[in-house]
């Protein structure tokens, strides 16, 4: 099994910033990519980034391009993920994942962090 656990979310006005992070422990070498997910009230959850083991191939949802970077350290067992530019329409609970290297998808998910943008 794997373990998630995600820190920093908070309140942050308009415009501001925040930086997540994701901690994982246990069977850390049956994982590869990982990535952010987050799902505000009456909506579907969403991929916001993702990023491969070797910290390549990075993806993100077109909402927040420019504004988020996701990194990795594996030395940490440690993703990142830096929110600038923040506006009310990301407020939502952001939970990180871990995709299984053999199955290729997210089996893993960490309890989520509420983040919440005031205008």
């Amino acid at each position: 099994q794997v373990q998630l656990v995600e820190s920093g979310g908070g309140l942050v006005q308009a415009g501001g910033s925040l930086r997540l992070s994701c901690a994982a422990s246990g069977r850390t070498f049956s994982i590869d990519r990982m990535g952010w997910f987050r799902q505000s009230p009456g909506k579907e959850r969403e991929l916001v980034a993702s990023i491969e083991e070797n910290g390549g191939n990075i993806y993100y949802t077109d909402s927040v391009k420019g504004r988020f970077t996701i990194s990795r350290d594996n030395a940490k067992n440690t993703v990142y993920l830096q929110m600038n530019s923040l506006k009310p329409e990301d407020t939502a609970i952001y939970y990180c994942a871990a995709r299984n290297k053999l199955l290729r998808r997210y089996d893993y998910w960490g309890q989520g962090t509420q983040v919440t943008v005031s205008s």
